[in-house]
């Protein structure tokens, strides 16, 4: 009886990237990015901030030339509201935008890694500010949040609302607002006067 002998190829492993394993880098766009020579603009939001960087990236690392994190509202500017919604995502934007054209960054590229880009999102917010800034960024208009949502007036509507229906999630929800002395109606006069403030930034 003739033995036949069947042999298993070994299937070859492929090693890849670290950062592109746990879904942080996409090496794909990173290396265009890397030949187009242009600032790269990169947003993250957590649970309660929205932090954001310009970077210039080259093969031998990357060099942040300007950084900013929604937490110098509170410190800095007076800010009452909360640290991750779409105002405060605006609001750091605009003060990121502001800080790269003080130091003569005229345009940036959007990088938003692996994550996809979600229009009308806090990172939409944030790409918002940084344009009305003065920050070239070339990102669909249609892809952007409307004004109302921008300067917080639907957090005021809900808020009202809310305040009728549900006055335990009402506490719940706004209770570091009100702590902070915010007239929750007032939501969009109060991210006007931030914004004024940070329109007044000349330099850093």
């Amino acid at each position: 009886m003739e033995l036949v002998i069947f042999q298993l190829a070994r299937a070859e492993y492929v090693q890849t990237f670290k950062r592109r394993r746990v879904g942080k880098t996409d090496y794909h766009r990173r290396r265009g990015l890397v030949v187009g020579k242009r600032p790269v603009f990169v947003l993250r939001v957590t649970n309660k901030y929205v932090y954001g960087q310009i970077f210039q990236l080259s093969p031998n690392g990357d060099l942040t030339l300007c950084s900013v994190s929604s937490k110098e509202l509170l410190k800095s500017y007076a800010w009452k509201g909360s640290c991750k919604n779409l105002p405060a995502a605006y609001l750091a934007g605009y003060l990121l935008g502001k800080k790269a054209v003080a130091k003569n960054i005229s345009e940036a590229v959007v990088y938003t890694g692996v994550n996809r880009f979600v229009h009308g999102s806090r990172i939409a917010s944030a790409i918002c500010g940084a344009k009305d800034a003065g920050l070239s960024l070339a990102v669909d208009k249609e892809a952007l949040p409307k004004g109302d949502r921008i300067n917080g007036g639907h957090i005021a509507a809900f808020a009202k609302k809310l305040e009728v229906e549900d006055v335990d999630a009402y506490e719940r929800i706004f209770s570091r607002a009100k702590a902070a002395g915010l007239d929750l109606s007032d939501y969009p006069k109060h991210f006007e006067e931030v914004k004024g403030a940070l329109s007044r930034i000349s330099s850093e």
